[in-house]
Formats: C-alpha cells, sequence, structure tokens
C-alpha cells in the first residue's frame, strides 16, 4: 500500500476544489474528460463506442457519482501522472490545440471539492487503482496501491467494458471514476433536475451531439433505480446569421477565421443565466466549449430569445501557447486579453443587425408582463387602494346607475355588507356576527372568500370556508359565532366576491356593554331595497365605509397608440394602464416583454401618479367641485401625501 501526498501546495487544492463543490460542475468535468479520450483514439483511426455512463446514486445526505467510459483507460504511470498540478500531461497543454484539459486541473477538484472518490481504469489488460482521499491532518492524499495487476473478468464486468478475449489481448479499454459525496455544504440534487441541467449544460453541447450519454439513477433492483440518454433539445428557432456565416478578425498582422450561427426562440423561454443557459452564443474550439455570452450585446435588452454558436479554431491554439484566453476561474472567455477582445468585437460587430431589429420590436410592443413577485405587489397595492378609497375617503366606487330615462337610479342594497361593521363585545361572552348578501349582484363565476385576521384568542365557529357563488342559492345571511377571550385583542374579516368586498372590525373591551350584542343593527342598514329607497328621499347618501366595489380591479400593461401618457385609469375596466408605447416605458421592458424587477421604482411612480388623479377627481366630484382645478390639485398633493409612501413600500417588498 502506498500512500502519499500531491505535490502541490495544499492550500492550492483547497482554493480550487471549492469551485468544483457542485454534483453538476464534476459530473461536466468527468464527462468531457471521457469524450477527450474518444476523441484521441479517433484521431489515431481507432473505432470507438462513444458511451458514456454516469451513475447517480442519491441519499438524503449525500450521494455517489460514476462515470465510465470504453475509451483508452490508462497505464499505472499515466493515472499517477494525473493527479500532479501543473503537469503537461494534456494535448492542449502540450501545444496541440486539442482537448480541454489544461494545468492539471479538473478531475482532482472534482474529487476533493465533493468528499472523497477513486479511479480504476483498464488498459492493454492490466488493472489499476487509486483512491484520493483526505489524511486525518486535511491533507490531500492519494493511494494507488503501489502497482497495477491482471484485470479479471470481474474487474471488466464491474466496469462495463467489454471483455473479449482477455489473454489473446482482445479486450477492451476504459475508466471509472467514482465519487462520494460526503460534503454537507453540497446541494444533492434531485434526478429529474440534474438531468435537466446536464442536458442544457452548455460544455456539454458538443458532447452530447457524438457521443451516447446515459444517466442511470439509483440502484439496480431499487425501486428508483431507471435510466435516460442525456440529450440537448433544441428549441424551435428562426435563423438570423448562417447557418455557420464565416468571418474573420486581425491582430498583429495575422488573420484568424471564425464562424457565426445565429437564430431566435420562438414561443420558448430561453435561460438568460448559468452554465445552464440556452440564450447566448455558445463558444467551441475545436472540441471544446470555453463560454457561452453575447459579447458586448451580453445582458442587454433585445437578446433575451437569441442563442447559437460561434466557432473559433484559434482560441485553443493560443491557449495551448500558454495565452490567457480563459479567465483565472475558469468561467469563460477573459475579455481582457487581446486576443478575445478582438474576436469579441468582431463578433459583436456581425451580431448588430439581428440584435438591433430585436431592439426595434419593443417599439412595437403591444403588452407587457411583470415578474410573479411583482404581480403580487401590484394586486396587493390596487386591493389596498380601493378599500382606501371607501374606508378612508368615502368614496362612493359603484358604478353609477341610471334609469331608463338617463336619471340617476337608485342603488340596490350592496351585494355584500355586514349587519354590524364595528363589533364592541365584552370578553367572555359570545356574540354573533352576520353577513348580508345579494347573490344576483355577484358573478356567479366567482368565489365566496373570507380573509380573517384574528388573534388565536378570537374565536369564530364554524370556521369560514370559500363558497362557489354559483352554489349560494337564494342565500341572503350567513351567520357566525364568536368569542373573546382577553380584552384588548381587536381582529378584522374581510368578505369579496369578484370586486365586491365588505369588512367588520372586531374589538374585545373589558368595558363594553353586555347589552350591546342584542342590540339590532344600525338604522342606517337598510333591512331591504325599498326601505333604502325610501331612506334615499329623506336624506343625503352618505357612501358606507364598510363594504364597496373595487375601484382598481385590476392593471394591464399594453400600448396605448398616439397617447403621451404614461400611465392612465380605464373607468370602462376599472383598470390601471401603463402605456408600452411610451420611450422611457420601454426602456424598462425586457427583449420578452416583461418589466424588469429593476423599473419597480418607475412602477411605483406610475402607480401613485394615475390612482392619486382618479381619488381626487372622485373626491372633487363628490364634494361638489367638478371642474375646479385648484380642488382638484390641492386633493391630489393630500392623497400623495397621505399614501405616497405606502406605495413605494409595497413596491419595496
Amino acid at each position: 500500500m502506498t500512500v502519499a501526498e500531491i505535490q502541490v501546495d495544499q492550500r492550492v487544492i483547497g482554493i480550487d476544489s471549492r469551485r468544483f463543490a457542485s454534483v453538476e460542475k464534476a459530473l461536466v468535468e468527468l464527462i468531457t474528460n471521457s469524450d477527450d479520450s474518444y476523441a484521441r483514439l479517433e484521431k489515431a483511426g481507432a473505432s470507438v463506442t462513444g458511451r458514456i455512463h454516469v451513475g447517480y446514486e442519491r441519499h438524503h445526505a449525500g450521494a455517489v457519482l460514476m462515470v465510465s467510459d470504453q475509451a483508452e483507460g490508462m497505464s499505472f504511470e499515466q493515472a499517477g501522472r494525473i493527479l500532479s498540478y501543473g503537469g503537461a500531461h494534456s494535448p492542449l497543454a502540450r501545444g496541440e490545440g486539442a482537448g480541454r484539459g489544461y494545468f492539471g486541473r479538473g478531475l482532482k477538484q472534482a474529487i476533493f471539492g465533493l468528499g472523497h472518490g477513486w479511479i480504476e481504469t483498464i488498459q492493454n489488460g492490466r488493472f489499476t487503482r487509486i483512491d484520493v482521499f483526505r489524511g486525518e491532518n486535511g491533507g490531500y492524499l492519494y493511494d494507488d496501491d503501489g502497482a497495477d495487476r491482471r484485470a479479471f473478468p470481474a474487474d471488466y464486468a464491474r466496469l462495463g467494458i467489454p471483455a473479449g478475449d482477455i489473454d489473446a489481448g482482445a479486450a477492451g479499454n476504459g475508466t471509472r471514476v467514482t465519487i462520494v459525496v460526503d460534503n454537507p455544504h453540497v446541494t444533492i440534487t434531485q434526478h429529474a433536475t440534474l438531468l435537466q441541467s446536464l442536458s442544457d449544460n452548455i460544455y456539454l453541447r458538443d458532447v452530447l451531439d457524438r457521443r451516447e450519454v446515459e444517466l442511470v439513477h439509483g440502484r439496480p433492483g431499487a425501486e428508483d433505480y431507471g435510466s435516460e440518454n442525456i440529450r440537448f433539445h433544441e428549441p424551435p428557432a428562426t435563423v438570423l446569421l448562417g447557418p455557420d456565416q464565416p468571418g474573420s478578425f486581425s491582430l498583429d498582422g495575422e488573420e484568424f477565421p471564425f464562424t457565426v450561427t445565429l437564430k431566435r426562440a420562438r414561443d420558448v423561454e430561453l435561460t438568460l443565466k448559468g452554465d445552464e443557459r440556452t440564450a447566448g452564443l455558445v463558444v467551441e474550439s475545436g472540441m471544446a466549449v470555453l463560454d457561452c455570452q453575447l459579447f458586448e450585446y451580453e445582458n442587454q435588452v433585445g437578446t433575451e430569445y437569441l442563442f447559437g454558436t460561434v466557432r473559433c479554431p484559434a482560441l485553443t491554439e493560443m491557449l495551448g501557447r500558454g495565452k490567457a484566453i480563459i479567465s483565472d476561474e475558469r468561467e469563460g472567455l477573459n475579455l481582457k486579453d487581446p486576443f478575445v477582445a478582438a474576436f469579441s468585437r468582431a463578433v459583436s460587430r456581425m451580431i448588430a443587425g439581428p440584435v438591433q431589429a430585436e431592439k426595434e420590436k419593443l417599439t412595437h410592443l403591444e403588452r407587457a408582463t411583470t415578474s410573479g413577485r411583482t404581480a403580487e405587489m401590484i394586486e396587493h397595492l390596487l386591493q389596498h387602494m380601493s378599500e382606501a378609497a371607501v374606508i378612508d375617503l368615502g368614496l362612493e366606487t359603484g358604478p353609477p346607475l341610471r334609469n331608463g330615462d338617463g336619471s340617476a337610479a337608485v342603488a340596490p342594497p350592496a351585494a355584500l355588507r355586514f349587519t354590524t361593521p364595528f363589533y364592541y363585545r365584552p370578553p367572555g361572552h359570545p356574540f354573533h356576527v352576520a353577513l348580508l348578501l345579494d347573490p344576483g349582484q355577484l358573478p356567479d363565476a366567482e368565489t365566496l372568500t373570507f380573509e380573517l385576521a384574528l388573534p388565536g384568542s378570537l374565536r369564530i365557529d364554524p370556521a369560514p370556508a370559500p363558497v362557489p357563488v354559483s352554489a349560494l342559492g337564494d342565500t341572503r345571511r350567513i351567520e357566525w359565532t364568536m368569542a373573546g377571550e382577553r380584552a384588548g385583542e381587536h381582529g378584522e374579516i374581510t368578505v369579496r366576491a369578484g370586486d365586491c368586498w365588505a369588512l367588520c372590525e372586531i374589538v374585545i373591551a373589558e368595558h363594553a356593554s353586555r347589552r350591546s350584542a342584542d342590540q339590532p343593527p344600525h338604522h342606517a342598514i337598510a333591512a331591504d331595497a325599498s326601505a333604502q329607497q325610501a331612506a334615499a328621499h329623506r336624506e343625503v347618501h352618505r357612501p358606507s365605509r364598510d363594504h364597496g366595489v373595487d375601484l382598481f380591479t385590476g392593471y394591464d400593461f399594453r400600448t396605448l397608440h398616439n397617447s403621451a401618457d404614461r400611465a392612465v385609469y380605464s373607468p370602462a375596466e376599472r383598470k390601471v394602464i401603463i402605456n408600452t408605447g411610451a420611450p422611457t416605458v420601454q426602456l424598462y421592458v425586457d427583449g420578452r416583454g416583461r418589466f424588469r424587477d429593476s423599473a419597480r421604482l418607475l412602477l411605483a411612480e406610475l402607480f401613485l401618479d394615475v390612482i392619486s388623479d382618479e381619488l381626487a377627481r372622485r373626491r372633487v366630484e363628490q364634494h361638489g367641485h367638478a371642474g375646479d382645478l385648484k380642488a382638484f390639485q390641492a386633493a391630489k398633493r393630500d392623497i400623495i401625501r397621505r399614501y405616497g409612501s405606502d406605495i413605494h413600500r409595497t413596491f419595496l417588498g
């Protein structure tokens, strides 16, 4: 048994290994190593199976990874050399301009980043195993058993290598690398997620085209055992440049060719970031994928649906000469290098036309959307301001009703209202809460929902549950029994159906009247339509503050043709409309027609302007000052002072 320390400053291995502390990154490294081995056989004229077997055994606190091939295999000496740092044992490091490995980084970091592992390899009938692990003092060690041995049939079977006629030297070669993931900081990826990540990984894009890569998960005989081929599925697209449109750039008097294929995805969302991004140009050189980006147009509006390939053989040639083509972190091209910078400028010039055309489409954008989180913020804001219009400002928000002759009609009883909007009750005394409703005024497709903001000591029986409006039938009253145990408790119940809502508030107070539970509803709450009509003729109508109809039922992002307004209120739809045709709005919409989350400040300003404008207009009209500009401006300033901070805080999340 021969245990030795890997000959390099141990801190270097530790730093490098942390970059590989990912199941996906480790598997990509091992798969591309197998691909390189097959490529060397093909270059020598040998026929290959091209099979790469990826095993993934997932457990709750760890996992086991295995990558096997039927390629070159390694001799005992070769297997030992791959554990060295800085050794020129790859074709690329030797200046041959092929393959991927450079300066002996990759395999060791994949193992140490995840935990520990071992390499098993067969070449020319000889079996070698090297264990790679950490010692008790934290050092990075390996154990090569001191020598190789004859490969037995069981070795071939275990590694999935054709045995053929072993004695006649006709047996196959190959390698398996096994990694035990025991690093507690590593995410143990779900099988389906891993399959998708490997399928979309940019560094495997070309490998998956020319090799047969299979993901096997679970253990044989186990319920979760199964296998799938790992394949990249290119989205349906329109070709904008190419395929393989030629281009070139010059540096120091020498000309370097490249080709570009640029496409635009159709009806498919692309991934914009990370190793699994599907947007951007995959940069290929030789058999290596070096990066995926859009050069000078990276992260710019108008590129969200663009993808393709740029091939430049000179990149790996320069890398083989020792040029700093790749960033120190191995995270793509080093754009500071003069050669890469010249290449980047040339590719950017070639794709400039299609990118500009995509940007032009935004000026004709009919509609836009937001992220789910921003949409939630807006919905919350509109609901809050609809309630504030009634509760705080006392505005009549229901649509105006007219008789056949055009005169104002008397409104029927509210579709939803509580018999008492304010329950002030003593502790320990049960009381009834009743909701009055008119199903005929509620949309059949909606659901009656209940929002309870009640402390634990405030009990309600039975617990309110959503009810489809269509199931209400002739129900005109829903009643609950409530009781509060502690004085000082406070709660609210809000009922909604479509745009209609009603609110009641409950306060438990020690000094509340014991007779309050026996009181009938306040006389202002009419029991039926006829009583309300009679009251309407006797006294000035004052809107109720405990129920109403949403003034702001929603929002929409769409173009307002020939309008300079950035945002308006649509009375017919009761919606806030953001004009996607306004130039300052277009700046914040990406190529997918989505508002960037960074545009929330703009959205806050637009919603504040439209909401305050509509509330001020209704307020001055309700007070008999319609058309009075000064009254309107004063009302709007007051509303902005009152709600401006709340609206902005909503968009801060």
